[in-house]
């Protein structure tokens, strides 16, 4: 489960731009900061019930630190923070009210399934990645 050292990202298991993403994190981690789970999982399900994260529908990436739940573009800022420069930079953008950096989040998030597709099922982590994800 999340711990200081290990912020879980929770994300659409069979969302290939959420996969992307997901690949796109764990190559810039080298030093194994975070944890995965997908939504669907049952690691999932549990962490959103325990920070009252609504699961359905599966429209958000929820970062889980410091003993909070961040979502949408808060979460999605905060993950570019804890992986170091370039991508910490990014952080910048808070800047911008969190309404509007929202908006952005949900455009795309609405139509990440048209522009980028999905899979029937989500995609397992090649066995030296698997200790990166929760309950496989």
């Amino acid at each position: 489960m999340p711990s200081q050292a290990h912020p879980v990202i929770l994300f659409d298991g069979v969302c290939n731009l959420c996969d992307a993403s997901v690949q796109f994190i764990l190559d810039r981690d080298p030093t194994g900061i975070f944890r995965f789970a997908s939504l669907q999982s049952p690691a999932g399900q549990r962490l959103t019930g325990l920070y009252g994260i609504d699961p359905m529908p599966l429209d958000t990436i929820v970062l889980i630190a410091d003993g909070k739940a961040f979502v949408r573009s808060d979460a999605v800022l905060g993950i570019a923070r804890r992986l170091g420069a370039p991508w910490s930079w990014a952080a910048a953008l808070t800047v911008f009210p969190l309404a509007l950096r929202d908006a952005a989040y949900r455009l795309v998030s609405r139509n990440r399934i048209r522009w980028f597709g999905q899979r029937d099922e989500c995609r397992l982590p090649t066995p030296d990645l698997r200790s990166r994800f929760l309950d496989l």
